[in-house]
């Protein structure tokens, strides 16, 4: 009964229990509260810590060439399996649903005084993994992003010329390896002296948000954030 009021009222349904939604998106507040939402992090690249207002270790040592990752949860259940939904099942309305929250996220932490990018830039996908998937979910999230957040994006800007192995199969030294000579700037790029946001689903090692930040940076980018849908743990934490 609670969810066919909602439908009458223009309520859309809870994609994650399919029930009567609350809200302007499909998705009900205790489902939303339910969410691994990323609490204390790294100031830097969002890595979970115990406590708020600290900078971890590895950003210490050696800072990235990223200014700030922003991402609204741990990859943890239920946020792991919508991610894997929407990437490898094309459930394009779970991404739609995530960047939409992400996008909330986002306008709460320019509110607070994160500086608005002047570009949203996609990871982009080599021409072999984008014919085997048919999509890229970055570019889809940055571009649910830049109608939502009213910012530019685009998705020409970055290229992978090579097809390198996935790198959720291997280690974190192995991961930066295999992300050498990846990328590359097409001749269209306009990246002197701009503020860009580099989106992906999910940041892990920070390989791949590393090696782009470094690429745009080396061109001029005058700085470089990454947003994400989620943040993992360091390995052995959860």
């Amino acid at each position: 009964m609670l969810a066919l009021l909602s439908r009458l009222r223009g309520i859309p349904d809870c994609l994650l229990c399919n029930g009567a939604g609350d809200g302007s998106l499909p998705i009900c507040h205790a489902c939303e509260n339910e969410l691994p939402w990323l609490g204390a992090h790294c100031d830097i690249c969002a890595v979970p810590l115990p406590e708020r207002g600290l900078v971890c270790g590895q950003c210490l040592r050696r800072p990235p060439a990223f200014a700030r990752v922003e991402a609204p949860w741990r990859y943890g259940f239920p946020v792991d399996g919508l991610i894997t939904r929407f990437k490898h099942q094309a459930r394009w309305p779970l991404g739609r649903l995530l960047a939409d929250l992400l996008a909330q996220h986002l306008q709460h932490a320019y509110s607070e005084g994160l500086p608005k990018p002047d570009l949203l830039v996609p990871v982009p996908l080599s021409r072999k993994r984008l014919r085997e998937r048919s999509f890229n979910q970055a570019e889809m999230l940055s571009g649910w992003l830049a109608h939502s957040l009213n910012l530019a994006h685009d998705t020409r800007w970055l290229l992978r010329p090579q097809d390198t192995a996935h790198q959720q199969d291997l280690d974190a030294v192995a991961r930066q390896r295999n992300l050498r000579r990846a990328f590359a700037l097409s001749s269209r790029a306009q990246v002197q002296g701009r503020h860009l946001a580099l989106v992906d689903d999910v940041l892990t090692t920070g390989a791949t948000a590393e090696a782009i930040a470094r690429l745009l940076r080396k061109a001029g980018a005058e700085r470089v954030d990454i947003y994400c849908l989620a943040r993992t743990p360091k390995p052995g934490e959860h």
